[in-house]
């Protein structure tokens, strides 16, 4: 059973940075495509950053050029770096093992508790 196990989130200002990690239990973590997703208050889940097994990295618009997504399969883990922070993340940051069906990426497994950020003065 795969379990996901995220922390790092807290209460930062705006332009500050945090780093998020995810730890990854019960799969052949290094051949996983990884994601980082967050939900804001009443919106939808969204897909920020993407980690592939070969190391390739995507990033939506909204965090591109500040957050960095890495991962470190000696430790089953992979990170999320944020920098230049604004009110705008602020959100629930989850992580997931993905899977990808006509180039459309989708979480391939239950989500774990999640990590809140807040990013506020």
């Amino acid at each position: 059973q795969v379990q996901l196990v995220e922390s790092g989130g807290g209460l930062v200002q705006p332009g500050g940075s945090l780093t998020l990690s995810c730890v990854v239990s019960g799969s052949a973590f290094s051949r996983d495509d990884m994601g980082w997703y967050r939900q804001a208050p009443a919106k939808e889940r969204e897909l920020v950053a993407r980690i592939l097994s070969s190391g390739k990295v995507v990033y939506s618009d909204s965090v591109k050029g500040r957050f960095t997504i890495s991962r470190d399969n000696a430790k089953n883990t992979v990170y999320l770096q944020m920098n230049s922070l604004k009110p705008d993340d602020t959100a629930v940051y989850y992580c997931n093992r993905l899977g990808v069906v006509a180039g459309y990426y989708y979480n391939m497994n239950s989500w774990g508790k999640g990590t809140l950020v807040t990013v506020s003065s």
